[in-house]
């Protein structure tokens, strides 16, 4: 039995209790796993972690495949489903637009990390 159960993760309310391994939020309904020495399992502060449409965390110079056909402005093909895409680099673009890269035929452009997947 842990003597000071921490607060929802969720609501941050205060009246957590204990249920088997499980540590419950009666505000929000909120169940989770305590850690063992009371911090969290949480990614690191700072280091922002770009994971693809399947869940692989993403890195600079990694090379992903489209997911999905996309419709480009201007174009009349658009990008394909299954078009690769080598050395992107991750940034802090608009509109969850996070990947910064060039595809052959198309150019320089970025795209949302939702909509690509690792090769």
């Amino acid at each position: 039995m842990i003597e000071n159960l921490p607060p929802c993760p969720k609501c941050s309310c205060a009246y957590t209790y204990e249920m088997n391994a499980l540590v419950v939020c009666p505000e929000c309904g909120h169940e989770w796993v305590p850690a063992e020495d009371g911090v969290q399992d949480a990614e690191p502060a700072g280091e922002r972690v770009v994971r693809d449409s399947v869940g692989n965390v993403l890195q600079d110079g990694d090379t992903v495949t489209v997911a999905k056909a996309l419709k480009v402005k201007g174009s009349p093909s658009g990008i394909k489903a299954g078009t690769k895409v080598r050395n992107i680099r991750l940034v802090d673009g608009v509109d969850g637009h996070d990947i910064d890269c060039r595809i052959d035929g198309f150019g320089a452009m970025q795209l949302k990390s939702s909509v690509v997947k690792k090769a």
